[in-house]
């Protein structure tokens, strides 16, 4: 007959476990030392949090809908959303900054090569090129329109498709499109937006005889060419308020991108090379154009939505006045890869990129969703500060 295994007695306060032969046993005096030392652990007393620090409370929609205390709730509301209301603060600050009439310590002589205004806080704006595709162009051409940043840079494509979208329009389509079938019928997909290959034909007719232009006038003035004048002359020629550059060719707020090559204006400018060869663009001249912007800057504040070289750019002119005063990233890459894109603000404070007593912030956020509640809070909050006399509501 099988062994049986052999209990304690009824009442005992000894444990008893078994696993097969021998048996191991806990006397009561170890478990009550097992039992103090786990509610020790789960109930550890607490240190008093910091009289003053916010509660965590979202918005109570019994109160009834009410969008400006809906985007204000989302300071305590946690998570991604208390980003967005810091970066909100953030901007704001910027805005104040820059509103602040200069006093007579400031050098009264403008060096700003571009001649703007100097003001409190000079506003770099940055941005990748699916923004100007998407309808977040509407938002920048808002901010340009109406003066509100003082320098803007982007990518090729942040530059041809607000032209291209003035001559023919970009569609909705869907992310899960596929592009072999795209490609037989001559649809470009940019995530889920769809643009025509023949948007970039009647862009090609529109920019070559401003290319033989700017040629002819480099023969014949002596022009010399950059970056940054040949987007203010496309914004020049394109002669419609509805485009981004012909606001900032309006304002003088002065483009740079660095990569204007990479893109279809890149390919057109190919393309006129062999028809009409002998245009140069020169980017030394726009780097020195670019840094003077925060060399000569009171205060500075970046808003860069994205990452790659607008955001770099920017952080690297700012470099040159041992940082930015202010600071907001929008973009969804991480840090884990080292990229300059996925770079916390930190990073950049430890470069001299942003200074050491600012208080900049990042949302992780995709910048459709987030830009225009931020502009909603900030520039448009504060419109008739910034534009005063505007007759817009």
């Amino acid at each position: 007959m099988a062994s049986q295994p052999n209990f304690p007695p009824r009442g005992s306060t000894e444990l008893f476990i078994e696993y097969g032969s021998p048996s191991l046993s806990l006397s009561g005096q170890m478990a009550e030392s097992a039992r103090s030392i786990a509610l020790g652990a789960v109930l550890k007393r607490s240190e008093a949090i910091p009289e003053g620090t916010p509660q965590v409370r979202g918005y109570d929609f019994n109160k009834g809908l009410d969008y400006p205390a809906l985007l204000q709730s989302y300071l305590t509301t946690g998570y991604q959303a208390t980003n967005l209301g810091l970066a909100v603060e953030q901007i704001n600050a910027m805005i104040e900054a820059k509103l602040e009439p200069l006093d007579d310590c400031d050098n009264p002589n403008n060096l700003n090569p571009c001649q703007r205004d100097k003001t409190g806080c000079t506003i770099f704006l940055g941005y990748t090129s699916n923004l100007i595709s998407s309808g977040i162009r509407e938002t920048i051409r808002y901010l340009v329109q109406h003066n509100m940043v003082d320098c803007v840079v982007t990518t090729a494509g942040g530059i041809e498709e607000d032209f291209i979208k003035c001559l023919a329009p970009t569609f909705l389509g869907d992310f899960s499109l596929k592009g072999k079938d795209l490609r037989q019928s001559g649809i470009n997909r940019i995530g889920n937006l769809l643009v025509p290959n023949d948007n970039y034909c009647k862009f090609e007719d529109w920019v070559t005889p401003i290319l033989d232009q700017m040629l002819l006038e480099q023969k014949q003035q002596g022009t010399k060419w950059t970056p940054s004048k040949m987007i203010a002359r496309l914004g020049k020629e394109i002669d419609n308020p509805e485009s981004v550059y012909y606001w900032t060719y309006k304002n003088n707020i002065p483009v740079f991108s660095p990569a204007l090559t990479d893109g279809s204006l890149g390919d057109m400018i190919y393309f006129h090379s062999y028809k009409n060869p002998g245009l140069v663009l020169d980017i030394v001249e726009d780097i020195q154009r670019m840094n003077s912007q925060a060399v000569f800057a009171k205060r500075t504040g970046m808003i860069i939505l994205g990452g790659g070289v607008v955001k770099h750019h920017i952080s690297n002119a700012n470099l040159m006045r041992n940082g930015a005063d202010y600071a907001v990233y929008v973009n969804t890459a991480h840090e884990f890869d080292g990229s300059d894109s996925g770079a916390k603000p930190d990073e950049a404070v430890s470069w001299g990129k942003i200074r050491m007593d600012a208080k900049p912030v990042k949302v992780s956020a995709d910048a459709t969703l987030v830009f225009p509640l931020l502009v909603a809070e900030t520039f448009a909050r504060k419109f008739h500060k910034l534009v005063p006399g505007s007759k817009i509501e």
